[in-house]
């Protein structure tokens, strides 16, 4: 699923590129953006009594992205169990260049504790993981 938006130069550091904690800032919208395309809005996640937890972030810079670039965040479901998924995020320059990828895992929690999801919740998300 993509993601488009603007960088502003409050997002930037001293050398005008964005500052590497706003690269979180990003991947989370593009996640929270995808699960909207998925009927799968974090509301409705609530409602369900699930959250989703971050427990793994892995991030690699391959290119710096300076104030007013356009990007283009691409996020896929690319590992998922009934406990935990793992998203694979790219961003993109108006160029279309690779500028920064992550791999994200993220585990089902309720109530506190790590949990299985319902097979229906499970089999919705399958439609969405990358082949």
């Amino acid at each position: 699923m993509r993601y488009k938006r603007k960088i502003f130069g409050y997002e930037c550091d001293i050398y005008g590129h964005m500052n590497n904690a706003n690269y979180l800032h990003l991947y989370e919208e593009a996640r929270a953006d995808a699960l909207e395309k998925m009927n799968l809005p974090l509301r409705k996640i609530r409602k369900l009594d699930f959250s989703i937890f971050i427990t793994h972030l892995e991030i690699d810079f391959k290119k710096g992205i300076k104030a007013e670039e356009i990007v283009m965040i691409e996020s896929s479901v690319s590992q998922l169990s009934r406990v935990r998924s793992i998203w694979k995020q790219e961003i993109y320059n108006r160029k279309n260049e690779l500028c920064n990828t992550a791999q994200v895992t993220g585990v089902f929690v309720k109530e506190g504790k790590s949990s299985r999801i319902s097979r229906e919740l499970f089999e919705h998300f399958l439609k969405f993981k990358e082949d």
